[in-house]
């Protein structure tokens, strides 16, 4: 005969992994900050800036920041876009967060 499965104990030890990768994520991300250099940047800059990205839906776009990404983490150089600088990145998504929405939302109608 099996020996009965204890849920609880399942429960508990289900919890506290996940309380701990919780935890992880969130120093993993304290360090990707600093180790991007953003934080020099505000609070409320860094928050304003995260949620502009976050609300660009645009494909080709979020490619070009995941390679980006992949090629900070792998230690190789990141590719720019023609006629821009390692120092210029944040002026594209400036330029496109000023622009109404084309997405058909509400909130960009002008």
């Amino acid at each position: 005969m099996r020996k009965p499965r204890n849920y609880d104990e399942d429960l508990k030890a289900l919890t506290a992994k996940a309380k701990q990768l919780k935890a992880r994520k969130q120093s993993q991300l304290g360090e990707l900050v600093e180790a991007t250099g953003a934080d020099h940047l505000t609070i409320e800059e860094l928050a304003g800036a995260l949620l502009s990205i976050a609300a660009i839906t645009d494909p080709t776009r979020r490619e070009a920041w995941r390679k980006r990404g992949a090629a900070f983490f792998s230690g190789e150089q990141a590719d720019h876009a023609p006629g821009q600088r390692a120092g210029d990145n944040a002026q594209p998504a400036a330029s496109h967060d000023q622009r109404p929405s084309s997405s058909g939302s509400a909130t960009g109608a002008a």
